[in-house]
């Protein structure tokens, strides 16, 4: 909301010109100004859009933190580094404001100020009616372990804090509701000696020795938050306090400056335009050069003193002493080199007679890459207290968890190999049990790169239910933010992570994922397709040419054998789709003029799918290829990009229509993902098309019998098949209910 105000001031530096004010919320041709501040549509400008009220506060504490931890692990000196987060009252009701000031407290995070604009207004009225913000906030942040400076009263209140010998003026001020003091800013003199003054004696006798312009100044307009010296001050005391972040609370008037008609109002958000007069007002008020015969037109200039004048240069030379304009967003790309492929060689050749779970493979992947001498210090673990869950406890010894005060005490578990072990230097951020937290510390580490000139690369890692439904709000702020990592959602699909019930089933985060355009989504089957993902991951958000994305892995806990990569399958894996097995390689291969169908299925899926193929071959002679469908997300995106090309005119033909090209015989899609999911790309694929998934709620039961509930085990998706080939008439339909009972369905 402060946008207009910080073009504004990029406008009297030189940065903004007048046909960029001109094209403000007009960013379609190309030399606009967004209206929200965010580097994606002015990258060399915005360094830190916050999206939603709330996330501010929170990234603000976690990128102080994130400061102090590349600090610790010796990777950059920010020692001089210091956050600064403007906020309003109003938005500190948002939890995730204050969800984290206990960590910035117990980390000692004096490399951290809030200053916290009380204006005690919100869009609709005021922020504490019949309350007071200032003093809740105060004792808020004070229980925190904050240091609190409250810079609340213009210099025109000295004169009555002087004369008030008895303590009535302050007592009086603390009982009057914010409701009652924001009335006062909008009522005339008469009205203030009448309900403020007049509540006592001892203030009737102050007010008498007072002038109505004093008092109109005071409480008209007279507040901590507009006067510099006092900003100053406190933002000097600020900085000078150690040991502990600090919150400055600056009292000011809403609408400050912009007249009567707007100064204290609730309505004065929907108030969307100024007349001439009262252009002219402020003009006055604030003292700007613009004469009357600049409005004779009706249009209200632009007002700049000139590049060469006093002013302007006294801004510049300001801002050249503390390091230059601000905001600014300076990326200075430094390539990380590409990892030893022998990060990647266990992935990629199999795990032999071996099971193992993708969650596991994946956690392997990086411990491997954390090794790796070039780039491994630049990983950064983040989990949400289930490191164990997901098999990451070996990582605790060797990498550490991070902790600014190393660890001051003997774990229990000392005298055990995989012993839980904090560290100064610890690589791991182990946020306990905070989604929230745990994203805003990977945006603080996705966005290193441009901050700070320090490619990190960070993967974070979750049940998948509890990442893009519990903070899809800040992987938003990420994509906005040009943030590039690995989010990954473990123990991921609706029917693999049993016993759990409906609370934990995601059968639906890659939906929500696919509305986020920076997110690259891959729901893979087998180890080998999470070392090409990576490893390709690797080169585009880190390679000579970085892209501004970042990838959502899904990966399962349900332990399989993985087979060697089969040779020529790269391009088809980070593509999205590749046929994993025909059904000419089965032992028992059917007829060549047998009924033929194509099974396509992602993650877990691909393992019932390779029963059926057994299954239909077996006991139906249909021929099933098993394609694997890496990316339903990156089909659909390419897919949407050659239809747009064709409205150039040009001709480009989808990915998965080439793929497809030659086969046909029908296609069915099984994942254990809504149906919705793979239905994404159903408008490109030129054969019959039909699809299985688990819609509803999720429930507590065997694997089996969740999936059987859902339909997409191996004898759901043989009937499927087979009713889809009697729909053409090349099975006939009785063999759907032979099937069913069969199979017990």
């Amino acid at each position: 909301h402060a946008s207009p105000g910080i073009y504004a001031r990029a406008f009297l530096d030189g940065r903004v010109s007048e046909q960029q004010l001109d094209n403000f919320r007009q960013e379609s041709g190309g030399n606009g100004l967004p209206s929200y501040p965010h580097p994606r549509r002015l990258p060399w400008l915005w360094e830190f859009p916050t999206v939603s009220m709330g996330l501010g506060p929170l990234s603000a504490i976690y990128q102080a933190r994130f400061n102090r931890y590349l600090q610790n692990r010796n990777i950059k000196d920010t020692a001089n580094s210091h956050v600064w987060a403007f906020l309003g009252d109003g938005e500190m009701d948002e939890p995730e404001s204050t969800a984290a000031l206990a960590l910035a407290s117990r980390e000692q995070l004096d490399n951290l100020t809030f200053v916290i604009n009380c204006n005690l207004q919100r869009l609709d009225g005021p922020v504490r009616a019949n309350f007071r913000v200032v003093q809740e906030l105060e004792a808020q942040f004070r229980g925190a372990g904050w240091n609190v400076i409250k810079s609340l009263w213009g210099s025109a209140w000295d004169e009555l804090f002087q004369l008030d010998t008895t303590g009535a003026l302050v007592r009086r001020l603390r009982e009057v509701p914010d409701a009652q003091f924001q009335t006062y800013a909008t009522r005339d003199v008469a009205y203030i000696r009448q309900h403020f003054f007049g509540a006592n004696a001892e203030l009737v006798q102050l007010a008498g020795v007072l002038s109505d312009a004093k008092i109109a100044e005071c409480f008209h307009s007279s507040r901590g938050g507009h006067e510099p010296r006092k900003v100053y001050a406190a933002y000097k005391a600020a900085l000078e306090h150690k040991g502990a972040p600090t919150v400055i609370l600056a009292q000011t008037v809403k609408g400050y400056t912009l007249g009567a008609g707007f100064e204290s109002k609730n309505a004065n958000h929907q108030m969307k335009k100024l007349t001439i007069d009262e252009f002219k007002d402020m003009r006055d008020l604030l003292g700007l050069p613009i004469p009357d015969s600049a409005f004779a037109d009706g249009v209200v200039p632009y007002g700049h003193p000139g590049a060469d004048s006093p002013e302007v240069r006294y801004l510049n030379e300001r801002r050249a002493a503390l390091g230059g304009p601000a905001p600014a967003r300076k990326v200075h790309h430094v390539a990380l080199p590409a990892p030893a492929e022998r990060s990647f060689a266990p992935l990629l050749k199999g795990s032999g007679k071996q099971e193992m779970a993708t969650t596991m493979a994946f956690v392997r992947l990086v411990k491997d890459l954390m090794r790796d001498k070039e780039t491994g210090k630049r990983w950064v673990p983040i989990v949400p207290d289930e490191a164990r869950t997901f098999g990451m406890e070996s990582l605790f010894p060797s990498a550490g968890i991070y902790s600014p005060l190393g660890q001051t005490y003997e774990p229990v578990d000392r005298d055990q190999l995989m012993y839980y072990k904090e560290a100064k230097d610890g690589q791991i951020l182990n946020e306990g049990i905070t989604e929230a937290g745990a994203m805003a510390d990977f945006i603080a580490a996705c966005t290193s790169y441009a901050t700070h000139g320090e490619p990190m690369i960070p993967f974070y890692i979750f049940y998948s239910m509890f990442g893009w439904q519990r903070t899809a709000d800040q992987m938003w702020q990420l994509a906005d933010q040009l943030g590039k990592g690995f989010i990954v959602g473990a123990t991921a699909g609706r029917t693999t992570l049993t016993g759990e019930g409906l609370q934990h089933a995601d059968g639906h985060s890659h939906l929500i994922a696919s509305t986020n355009p920076a997110s690259l989504n891959y729901d893979p089957a087998f180890a080998y397709e999470i070392a090409v993902i990576v490893k390709d991951g690797l080169r585009r958000m880190y390679g000579e040419k970085p892209e501004d994305v970042f990838y959502y892995l899904t990966v399962y806990n349900e332990p399989k054998v993985q087979p060697a990569m089969p040779e020529g399958v790269e391009e088809g894996i980070l593509k999205g789709l590749y046929r994993f097995n025909e059904a000419s390689s089965l032992e028992s291969a059917p007829a060549a003029d047998a009924p033929k169908i194509q099974l396509m299925a992602s993650g877990t899926a691909i393992h019932w799918a390779l029963e059926a193929q057994q299954l239909l071959a077996a006991d139906w002679n249909v021929a099933a290829d098993v394609w694997s469908a890496t990316s339903w997300g990156e089909l659909r995106r390419e897919a949407l990009e050659c239809d747009e090309a064709l409205l150039r005119g040009e001709v480009r033909t989808p990915y998965v229509t080439r793929a497809l090209e030659g086969v046909t015989s029908p296609v069915l899609a099984v994942s254990d993902w809504m149906r919705q999911v793979p239905d994404q790309i159903s408008q490109w694929v030129e054969q019959d098309w039909t699809s299985l998934g688990t819609d509803g709620f999720g429930l507590s039961d065997t694997r089996e019998g969740a999936r059987r509930h859902f339909g997409v085990d191996a004898q759901s998706i043989v009937v499927a098949a087979l009713a889809q080939l009697a729909r053409r008439g090349e099975v006939p339909a009785s063999a759907i209910k032979e099937a069913r009972e069969r199979y017990g369905l």
